[in-house]
């Protein structure tokens, strides 16, 4: 378990710069992942924060340590988008949906420090949440409202996104946390899946589906929503009282110019998460001072306390999940999708 919650910024700051320290000592070692000159960052992420980095970097660009640095950006499906860094896509910085992505990358691409930070590598959060179209024609008020009949979701494929893993995991663990068994949490599933109109690659592309007309329900990421709103979708969205904790992270690679770090502390200071809460995700450090953000359901009071909240680690973390429900041969998911065709 994550424990920056109650640490005030100045420390999560000056831990991120001791950590910074040690990746530039390190950083000629190790396998190279193709990293930009000194004024030009490679960002590879995962499709969801999208909008908040693109607002991080304007932001950026404005300070004195960003001053004439400029952006490659690549988004894709988290896990993809990890693999791609594995085969030797350029890359600065990466951030991705999952941590279990960001390890892929180590030792060769990513020093196994990345996680030891104040904020254990998270650089954002946000909750599972059921996205429904304008009136909530289907009167979707929770989970169990998914599996009736008649209802078509729309959720990422797992296989390739980072943001179904998350989504899937809230879905099980929803039986689980008032009380169900294991074999309830499956059946759950099974008609889960059943349901299931349509898996995109990846968060993003799940919500253009969705905005395309495809489906009764998406299930997504809190931040997906608001800024879906943000934007003008006519959407709706509920936040479950059992959901997900989602934890993504961020880091750069061994082989980044000086500046991506400095970029890395920007995303962690006061200023930076201050810009992921205006996109809909809640910022690793509970002294941020959030304001108003538009497209949440109450924008004075953005981000809802969650009834039951369930952690990554409180599974036993990505290793464990993993093998659990998303392994290739045995994992409980993938078999679950085999037999739902």
């Amino acid at each position: 378990m994550r424990t920056p919650r109650h640490l005030a910024l100045p420390t999560v700051l000056a831990t991120t710069a001791a950590i910074a320290l040690t990746a530039c000592s390190s950083s000629s070692s190790g396998g190279a992942t193709g990293a930009s000159g000194g004024t030009k960052i490679n960002l590879v992420g995962y499709s969801v924060p999208k909008p908040a980095y693109d607002a991080l970097q304007a932001a950026f660009v404005k300070t004195s340590a960003g001053k004439g640095v400029t952006f490659s950006d690549s988004y894709g499906p988290s896990g993809s988008q990890s693999k791609a860094v594995a085969a030797g896509q350029p890359a600065d910085f990466v951030a991705f949906s999952t941590g279990s992505d960001m390890s892929k990358l180590v030792p060769d691409h990513v020093a196994a420090s990345w996680d030891t930070g104040a904020t254990e590598g998270i650089v954002s959060d946000s909750v599972v949440v059921l996205v429904v179209r304008k009136g909530n024609p289907k009167h979707i008020a929770g989970w169990d409202d998914l599996v009736k009949p008649g209802v078509k979701i729309v959720t990422p494929d797992p296989a390739s996104s980072g943001s179904a893993k998350w989504n899937v995991l809230a879905a099980y663990q929803h039986v689980i946390s008032q009380g169900g068994t294991a074999a309830q949490a499956a059946d759950y599933l099974r008609k889960f899946f059943h349901n299931a109109v349509s898996k995109p690659a990846s968060g993003s592309d799940a919500m253009t589906t969705f905005l395309g007309g495809t489906g009764d329900v998406l299930v997504s990421y809190e931040d997906e929503a608001i800024n879906a709103r943000q934007q003008g979708k006519s959407v709706e969205y509920v936040v479950p009282q059992q959901s997900m904790l989602i934890e993504t992270p961020a880091a750069v690679t061994r082989t980044a110019s000086p500046v991506a770090r400095k970029f890395l502390g920007f995303v962690l200071s006061s200023h930076g998460q201050r810009i992921f809460a205006s996109k809909g995700f809640r910022p690793v450090d509970k002294n941020t001072s959030v304001g108003t953000v538009q497209g949440a359901n109450d924008p004075a009071h953005p981000f809802p306390s969650v009834a039951k909240l369930t952690t990554i680690s409180q599974l036993g973390g990505w290793s464990a999940v993993n093998d659990k429900f998303f392994d290739d041969a045995k994992g409980l998911v993938t078999n679950i999708e085999k037999a739902a065709g």
